[in-house]
């Protein structure tokens, strides 16, 4: 007898193997220590930031979710989607050992650039970054959403300092499963390819290469490549843009450069450049 199909049974969106997903990613000198595969969950973030308090996540584990029914963005937006049309990744890190403090900002940010590098060849989609941490791809010629990234910080029972970096992106959507219009996804981009595990082992890969240049580095953004390389992938640089400050405040102008923290640099209708922490960010025509 047949089972009735139910929200597992999609053949075009087969489970994560996540002992090949090991057997590649997980190695005696590689950052990544661990990697567990989950069913579903409310938030890969909030479940690692709670393992790491707790003492029962090491640094370099790995949180994958088949579904995220709770998952957050930035400013605490909701993030959720069908089971397996997505990757939903969350990563312990701790860059306290090889960067100062002041200079965790640029994580959010290196992660975008690692997610740019790994997925355009794979899916031969071109994709782009809007600042600070927003993954875009265009779909029917309209710049849409792809994905997310969000950082937090978390101690560990030892006192260390550390960052869980989650990571949201959008693959096998379907123009009537996007939760609002401005989504997108890489299957209606057009992807070559949208199976999640060649995505998945090359979007960590490339994460764990770009925070290897990051810490070398110490943290300077110059010297790893990091912020010529976010320059060069981003859509925001050159355009008008209109920023929505913490508090309710905006300002309006072209997007002119990145400073050395990370911060956008707006310069306004009287040519006065401003460096911008924090804002949601709306790309004008």
């Amino acid at each position: 007898m047949t089972p009735p199909p139910g929200r597992w049974s999609d053949l075009d969106r087969p489970p994560l193997n996540a002992r090949a997903l090991r057997t590649a990613l997980v190695r005696p000198t590689a950052l990544w220590t661990g990697l567990t595969v989950v069913d579903s969950t409310g938030s890969t973030n909030a479940d690692l930031v709670a393992a790491a308090s707790s003492g029962a996540a090491a640094p370099g584990t790995v949180l994958v979710a088949e579904e995220q029914v709770s998952g957050r963005g930035r400013l605490d937006r909701r993030w959720n989607a069908p089971a397996r049309s997505g990757l939903f990744v969350s990563v312990l890190l701790t860059p306290g050992h090889d960067v100062p403090a002041e200079r965790w900002g640029w994580l959010p940010l290196l992660a975008g650039v690692a997610a740019v590098t790994a997925l355009s060849p794979v899916t031969e989609v071109e994709t782009a970054l809007k600042w600070p941490n927003d993954l875009l791809v265009t779909v029917d010629g309209t710049e849409r959403k792809l994905g997310g990234i969000l950082a937090e910080r978390v101690t560990l029972p030892d006192g260390t300092a550390a960052v869980v970096l989650g990571m949201g992106v959008n693959v096998s959507l379907r123009a009537d499963e996007l939760p609002v219009p401005t989504a997108g996804s890489l299957l209606l981009a057009g992807a070559r390819t949208t199976d999640r595990d060649p995505l998945l082992r090359a979007l960590l890969r490339s994460l764990a290469d770009w925070y290897g240049r990051w810490t070398a580095a110490g943290g300077d953004a110059s010297a790893a490549g990091l912020l010529p390389a976010y320059a060069a992938c981003c859509a925001t640089l050159g355009r008008t843009v209109r920023a929505l400050l913490p508090g309710g405040a905006e300002v309006r102008g072209e997007a002119v450069a990145l400073d050395g923290t990370g911060r956008l640099v707006i310069a306004d209708a009287d040519a006065v450049q401003r460096p911008i922490d924090a804002a949601d960010i709306v790309h004008l025509r």
